[in-house]
């Protein structure tokens, strides 16, 4: 009875925990080698097509310095878009859901574990704590 009552307890406590529970850093950083035609993520890298992804995670949009942002991108990033796990799912399964008219070429993420998997990525990019 104390197993089963363990079991159900631990599995209660995984549901609750969402996407969180179930985020792989390691595979979304293989989810991430698409996004390196375009973008590199090392703190002090050069921007490229796109904007360096460094520290993005919480971070305002359109703030990435010397990139030249698209216009929608920048009409966005006026009315406050932070890069939120929900505004990054949204944007990365497809981009122009979040940013219509914007320059990012990218067909989207369409697998919701590889899209978890990406942001515990993005996320773990930035300084120590």
């Amino acid at each position: 009875m104390r197993i089963a009552l363990a079991a159900i307890f631990a599995l209660g406590a995984a549901a609750q925990a969402g996407p969180a529970a179930a985020q792989d850093v390691a595979a979304g950083q293989r989810v991430y080698n698409q996004c390196r035609a375009c973008h590199n993520i090392a703190e002090g890298a050069r921007n490229t097509v796109g904007p360096n992804l460094w520290n993005i995670y919480g971070r305002s949009a359109g703030a990435v310095e010397g990139f030249r942002y698209s216009a929608p991108m920048m009409e966005r990033a006026r009315d406050g878009l932070v890069w939120t796990e929900e505004n990054l799912r949204t944007y990365l399964r497809n981009p122009r859901d979040l940013v219509p008219g914007g320059s990012m070429a990218f067909a989207g993420i369409r697998n919701e574990q590889q899209l978890t998997d990406v942001i515990a990525y993005l996320r773990a990019q930035r300084p120590s704590r």
